[in-house]
């Protein structure tokens, strides 16, 4: 058993956020601790609102792991600031040597801005260049480029715009294709297509599951391409069996609950 660290915001209905990620790397045989970045106003309907916290709050937390646990790999989700940025990404050059996955969360798929546009840069710039691997998806990686990004080509020339941001690795993940949902590793040399038939499920928190499940392979000594193909199966999975529990979009089966 690994020990594998969730850096993101609440979301308190269990869809996304800390608590999916949690539950997925629990889901992988893992023990999951988190420091909390956000805390937001959030249902199976929608973010109401969102409220980071002070940076010194976050780093308290992070020091308080660090200081006792052995971590095999992290993931960072919804930072909320761009102070929290700058000061994570500072902690990292200090403190971090394991797998990190940056999770570029940028808008809920409700389409709630969950980061300050003015910080996109300090992302870029200070937090992708002690990344492992960082998995923006189509209207990220189009956000964090410049770039239009609606096809697969145009999937290749963001992930080579991303590297040059100082990633070890760039994930671009093809959900918001009109195709099937094919997703682009990129390592700055070679391209690895994970292609994927579409499933109409209407749901959230995708992203942090993936990039949840990306750390606890990497924590457990996967190279890059099998954690994503692991990766990507465990999602596909997750959707498949989803659990309705309030009036909105349905929750992400992530723990097999199939021995009751």
């Amino acid at each position: 058993m690994k020990t594998i660290l969730t850096i993101a915001g609440l979301d308190p209905a269990g869809g996304a956020g800390l608590l999916a990620d949690l539950k997925t790397v629990a889901a992988h045989g893992h023990h999951g601790v988190g420091a909390l970045t956000a805390t937001t106003a959030q249902n199976t309907i929608g973010v109401k609102s969102f409220h980071p916290l002070p940076p010194d709050v976050v780093l308290n937390q992070l020091d308080a792991l660090h200081e006792d646990l052995s971590i095999a790999a992290a993931k960072t989700g919804m930072l909320g600031t761009g102070e929290i940025v700058v000061e994570l990404s500072a902690w990292l050059a200090a403190n971090w040597r394991a797998p990190l996955v940056v999770d570029p969360v940028l808008v809920a798929s409700s389409g709630h801005l969950l980061f300050e546009r003015a910080a996109i840069a300090s992302m870029r710039e200070k937090l992708f260049p002690h990344a492992t691997l960082i998995t923006p998806n189509l209207p990220e990686a189009a956000e964090l480029t410049g770039l239009k990004v609606e096809t697969p080509e145009d999937m290749e020339a963001a992930a080579r715009s991303l590297f040059e941001m100082g990633p070890k690795f760039i994930l671009v993940k093809g959900g918001h294709l009109t195709s099937d949902a094919t997703d682009l590793l990129f390592d700055g040399k070679n391209f690895h297509f994970f292609p994927g038939t579409r499933l109409e499920v209407h749901t959230h928190g995708t992203g942090c599951t993936m990039s949840a499940a990306l750390a606890s392979r990497l924590g457990e000594g996967l190279d890059m391409v099998e954690a994503v193909a692991r990766a990507k199966a465990y999602v596909r999975t997750a959707m498949q069996r989803t659990l309705r529990v309030g009036h909105g979009k349905e929750l992400l089966g992530h723990l097999d609950f199939g021995h009751r």
